[in-house]
């Protein structure tokens, strides 16, 4: 597999959806509902779009798995696409938000591209090469405990569906660290753990698209990343926490039900 390529093409792509995004924010015409509080706009459409010419021009064999158009058939290798994380902020003409874009070979997530295009940020992780903001080396926090942490959370668009479970393990984070944040995007979250930012971050009901790059960049950087119950993370597990390391076993004690 040549890293190098996917990771060119990882880029260009993720820049290509961000240019998108830059036109749209702030001048969108119309935004729908997925849900109740779920939401896409043209920007989503269109920034993928965007995104998958690019892979394809590159890869034409390989399968893509893409939030707002579903499974593209393939072989070879599998882009794990979010044209838009933050689509409520972007809407709200909040600049939390970005492209996110995944590379795996069969099960193994190899490579994850994050670019917060109003921030300037863009954060890359491969597989065994570690990860960079901005051509930058970067690595989680040296927080020793919780009690000295700063972590950040998601709310899922069904939470009225685990209302109680979630304000239960929200009051337990809040009242045992420094303080919890609530940003609207799951994988610049992960990004901010991977950089040091924050010293963990929890959330569930998640899709792959919502965890699978920032899980490379974040894993990369050197962070510590399971499910609720401490079993491995994996992709088609709707649940996630990662964090610095030191802090990640008494994470888990307070997330426990």
């Amino acid at each position: 597999m040549d890293l190098e390529r996917i990771k060119r093409v990882g880029i260009a792509a993720a820049c290509n959806g961000a240019k998108v995004l830059r036109e749209h924010f702030g001048r969108l015409r119309s935004v729908q509902k997925k849900g109740a509080i779920d939401l896409v706009t043209e920007a989503d459409v269109r920034s993928e779009a965007a995104i998958i010419d690019t892979i394809s021009a590159a890869f034409p064999d390989h399968a893509i798995l893409a939030e707002e158009s579903g499974i593209h058939a393939g072989s070879g290798g599998r882009w794990i696409i979010d044209p838009l994380d933050g689509t409520t902020n972007f809407a709200h003409n909040l600049p939390l938000f970005c492209v996110s874009i995944a590379f795996a070979a069969g099960d193994r997530l190899l490579a994850g591209f994050v670019l917060a295009p109003l921030l300037g940020e863009l954060f890359v992780g491969v597989r065994d090469q570690g990860a960079q903001l901005n051509g930058t080396p970067i690595s989680v926090s040296s927080t020793p405990m919780l009690a000295e942490s700063l972590l950040v959370t998601g709310f899922p668009y069904d939470h009225q569906t685990i209302f109680e479970p979630l304000m239960e393990r929200f009051s337990r984070c809040l009242t045992a660290t420094q303080g919890v944040r609530r940003l609207g995007s799951a994988a610049l979250d992960l990004c901010y753990v991977a950089n040091g930012r924050f010293d963990g971050f929890w959330e569930q009901h998640l899709k792959p698209w919502d965890t699978a790059a920032g899980f490379v960049v974040a894993t990369e950087a050197g962070a510590r990343t399971t499910v609720f119950s401490g079993a491995p993370y994996s992709i088609d597990k709707d649940e996630i926490l990662s964090t610095n390391g030191p802090i990640h076993d008494e994470l888990l004690n307070l997330l426990e039900l």
